[in-house]
């Protein structure tokens, strides 16, 4: 028979485990609780890698996603398939206590099913610049690294505001995104890009879709007269992707339009590193207002 005080001290040692756990939401909605920090992290996507070493806890990684790039120490970590398609046996192999994912780019199948087997998965999807900053502190507490997290959220945030503070009410410049050529593939006002021009003044003459990552026609683009088209993922180099652009110079409404380069990896993972690609973006639309007629 367990004695009174025995009793007592086992529910005390229970409550004190009970409030050491860590719940926090993320980008679906769902609470996602730790009992202690994550020591074995696997990341479903590279944008995901890279907020985590941006927090500093690089060094828990065990697997990652194809493609995670940067920081280059994540080369050496052990991949388990890309975005769209996860090893689930790999990922059960390298036991993690906490799987990162990415909502829209995973499929849900994938983490629904790595659920079921018990692992924690907390899915990131920053719509926005101060989204991003919501993630990195998000990270920081499940990893641990807290402090660190959230010194850069705050330096992120500062970058943002000074961006905006210098070129958000400039005169507006009507700007297509092309996140693919063929098929054109663009960006709606959900997404984070989106937020991106609009930091630098710009307007997403394709805001109002409903699709997050719309299909576009040709012909549609020219219905809405861009002054500017912005990309990079299908081209390699400023010059490969202003080629691609310079075939539809015998459509008159084209003529004109700029095609100007932005580095993929600087706006189209959602990571601090979208700093350096919104300082690009405005300055290519102060470009774009300086030879307005």
């Amino acid at each position: 028979m367990v004695s009174r005080h025995l009793f007592a001290g086992l529910f005390g040692l229970a409550l004190t485990a009970q409030a050491a756990d860590i719940t926090v939401a993320d980008d679906r909605g769902k609470a996602v609780t730790l009992r202690s920090p994550a020591k074995r992290i696997i990341a479903l996507a590279p944008s995901v890698t890279e907020l985590v070493y941006a927090v500093g806890a690089g060094d828990k990684l065990v697997g990652v996603a194809r493609y995670s790039d940067y920081p280059p120490a994540a080369g050496a970590i052990t991949q388990i398939g890309d975005a769209s398609r996860i090893d689930i046996e790999r990922v059960l192999s390298l036991r993690p206590d906490l799987v990162i994912g990415w909502k829209s780019g995973n499929h849900a199948a994938d983490f629904e099913r790595l659920e079921q087997f018990g692992f924690p998965v907390f899915m990131v999807e920053p719509e926005t610049l101060g989204a991003i900053a919501r993630s990195l502190r998000a990270v920081g507490i499940l990893t641990g690294t807290t402090p660190g997290a959230r010194r850069v959220a705050e330096e992120f945030e500062s970058g943002v505001a000074k961006l905006r503070g210098r070129y958000g009410a400039r005169a507006r410049v009507r700007v297509f995104y092309e996140i693919w050529h063929e098929p054109l593939m663009t960006v709606n006002g959900r997404h984070m890009i989106s937020d991106v021009i609009g930091l630098c003044g710009g307007a997403n003459v394709f805001a109002g879709l409903s699709t997050l990552t719309p299909v576009v026609s040709l012909e549609g683009v020219i219905a809405v007269q861009p002054e500017v088209v912005l990309g990079g993922s299908s081209a390699t180099t400023e010059e490969e992707f202003a080629a691609q652009w310079r075939r539809y110079e015998g459509f008159t409404k084209l003529r004109n339009v700029k095609a100007l380069y932005v580095d993929p990896d600087w706006i189209q993972r959602q990571t601090p590193r979208v700093l350096q690609g919104a300082q690009t973006v405005c300055e290519h639309l102060d470009r774009i207002r300086r030879h307005r007629k």
